[in-house]
């Protein structure tokens, strides 16, 4: 990892710490807040620790990406949790392309950067 990479990724870590201390939930209830805080927090320490001993930058510079994509979600819809996707089962398959290894094939492409670490952990 180059000095201006680990730079990047421990900015986007203080940010998100930042963002969990300031956080307030959209319902107002303290108990809510408090919760949020805490998944926050400790969804950031997890994936950071998981994703420590990466050492390509194609891998890093991916990670970068959905960490930066899953900040400006979580701030615009005021929800820390990842948004789900909804695809229909077989909803990717073409009429000749039934077979479930294509179906995961493309089930996994047309997934979005911000929940390709939420799998891994779930």
């Amino acid at each position: 990892m180059t000095a201006a990479t680990r730079q990047e990724v421990l900015s986007l870590y203080r940010r998100v710490l930042r963002i969990a201390r300031g956080w307030q939930a959209q319902s107002g209830v303290p108990q809510d807040t408090h919760s949020e805080r805490n998944y926050i927090s400790q969804e950031a320490r997890t994936l950071f620790r998981q994703n420590k001993q990466i050492g390509e930058s194609e891998s890093i510079r991916k990670c970068i990406q959905e960490c930066q994509a899953r900040i400006e979600i979580g701030l615009h819809y005021r929800i820390p949790y990842p948004r789900p996707t909804h695809l229909p089962p077989l909803g990717l398959a073409t009429q000749k392309a039934r077979k479930l290894r294509s179906q995961e094939k493309r089930r996994k492409q047309a997934q979005p950067i911000y929940l390709q670490s939420h799998d891994e952990t779930s």
